[in-house]
Order: structure tokens, then C-alpha cells, then sequence
């Protein structure tokens, strides 16, 4: 199984965070993945440019909240990228976070209606890169007549990766996962639930190919050190390394400066 290293561009100005992007690439990283919030930086316009100056590094969000999203919207951003990028967009959701550092916005927060709408918004995403005209669900509803908006806007990946947070061992939370193609693990795991996480997802049918992220900070300075902060987690049966630097303020000179240096050292390879 082969194990990536990504970069997530928590804050920085739009021009920041494309130069950063094409560092990243340059730099060895397999991956750059941005922050979409309810006001700032607009998360597909930026992926937009970076799928214009990258060529092989993948793409997408971490994370869009997607219940507080219009589905078919997302499809279209997502599978936009995905033309422009030449098969390099990935999706990342979860149901959003109600914290008081982020925007209030009056969008819907009860836990349970917006797992449904997260829900059905896998299904009409999926449903719309298909080709389908239709849709109908409890929260969504999608008709069109048209052959052609389909045509057009049809990605370039025959399935483009969705990951899902979820957080082991909630039954409903895997049961999600299963119908994606990765995991964001929530709630901070130990490797060893990763471990338990990854045996009962292959039990229950989840493909090999599945990935399961894991996150957190290395240092710029040695290699040694930060393939050792990784190893635990590659055991473990993860997939992907996300280099995270989430501590706030993100984009003052001094952590802008510590983020680039940090990409410009590379993935904390072994």
C-alpha cells in the first residue's frame, strides 16, 4: 500500500497559498489540501489556480462542511477541478464544526439533520458525476431535463475520492465511510484504533485501496525525528501523512515563514 504525504494550507492570502502550492510540488509533497470556510479565501478558486500551476500533486479540501452546502453546487466545483486538474481532485467533507472561533451563520446545527444531509449529499454528488438527471431525498431535490450539463461537467477520474470524518468505533460513522473512499479519523485516534479501525472496515467490505488520514506537525530540521513521528501511523495501516500547522494566527509573517520552510524541507519520507 503506498503511503502520501499532503500539505494543509490552513490561512494565508490567496497568492500565498498558490506560491506555497507550487513549492509543495516542486518540494516532493504528494498532495495540498486547503481550508473552506464560510467567509475568506474561496476554497475552489484557489484549487482552480493551483490545478493551473501544479501538474501532479493532488487537490481538494480539508474539509468542506457540506450540509451547509448546496450539493449540487459542490459537484460542479469539484468536478470542474477535477477537468482543470487532469484527474487530481479529491473531496474532503464533514457535517462542519460548531466552535466559537468560526462564523455564525445560521445555517442548520442540530447533529442529526446534518449527518442526513451529509448523507444525501454523497448521494446526489455521486449521483450527478454519473450522469443522472434526478434526484429526491428528504433534504434535496435535483431535476433537469438537459443531457448536456451532465456531458460538459463529467470528471475526468471515473470515481473522484471522497474522504468522510468519522470517528471509530461509532457504527453509523463507518457505515459512512464504507460508501467513500477514505476516512478523516476524528476525535485525535491512537494508532492503535487506527489499526482496529482499518480490521473492521476490510471486515465489512471496504477495498484495500481505502484511505485513512492521519495528521499532526514535524520538524523542518531533522528528517530523522520527523520519519519517526510518522512510522507509528504508516504501521497502523494509514495511508496518507497531512502535515498540519492549525495553531492560530495562520497567516502572520513569523507562521507563514514556518509553514514555507517547512514545506520547502520536503514529506518527512523515511
Amino acid at each position: 500500500m503506498t503511503f502520501r504525504f499532503g500539505v494543509i494550507r490552513p490561512g494565508g492570502t490567496a497568492r500565498e497559498q498558490l506560491d506555497l502550492a507550487v513549492l509543495a510540488e516542486q518540494a516532493g509533497w504528494d498532495g495540498v489540501f486547503v481550508w473552506e470556510a464560510a467567509y475568506g479565501v474561496d476554497a475552489w478558486s484557489l484549487l482552480a489556480a493551483m490545478a493551473a500551476r501544479t501538474g501532479r500533486v493532488r487537490l481538494g479540501t480539508m474539509l468542506t462542511p457540506l450540509p451547509w452546502r448546496r450539493p449540487w453546487k459542490v459537484a460542479s466545483q469539484v468536478a470542474t477541478l477535477d477537468q482543470l486538474s487532469d484527474g487530481r481532485a479529491v473531496l474532503g467533507i464533514g457535517v462542519g464544526a460548531v466552535t466559537t472561533d468560526l462564523p455564525v451563520t445560521g445555517e442548520p446545527t442540530e447533529l442529526r439533520r446534518r449527518a442526513e444531509m451529509m448523507d444525501e449529499g454523497i448521494d446526489l454528488i455521486r449521483a450527478l458525476w454519473s450522469g443522472a438527471r434526478s434526484y429526491t431525498g428528504v433534504h434535496y431535490r435535483y431535476e433537469t431535463d438537459r443531457d448536456d450539463l451532465g456531458d460538459v461537467a463529467r470528471p475526468v477520474q471515473e470515481r473522484i475520492p471522497i474522504w468522510v470524518v468519522a470517528v471509530w468505533p461509532r457504527p453509523k460513522s463507518m457505515r459512512r465511510v464504507l460508501r467513500c473512499d477514505g476516512v478523516i479519523p476524528g476525535h485525535e485516534p491512537s494508532p492503535g484504533a487506527i489499526r482496529e479501525m482499518r480490521e473492521w472496515l476490510t471486515a465489512h467490505g471496504a477495498p484495500p485501496t481505502l484511505d485513512i488520514l492521519s495528521e499532526g506537525e514535524t520538524p523542518a530540521d531533522d528528517p530523522d525525528r520527523a520519519a519517526a513521528v510518522v512510522a507509528p501511523w504508516a504501521e497502523a495501516g494509514c495511508t496518507w501523512w497531512m502535515e498540519t500547522r492549525w495553531e492560530m494566527p495562520h497567516h502572520s509573517p513569523e507562521r507563514m515563514a514556518e509553514i514555507r520552510a517547512r514545506i520547502a524541507a520536503g514529506p518527512p519520507r523515511r
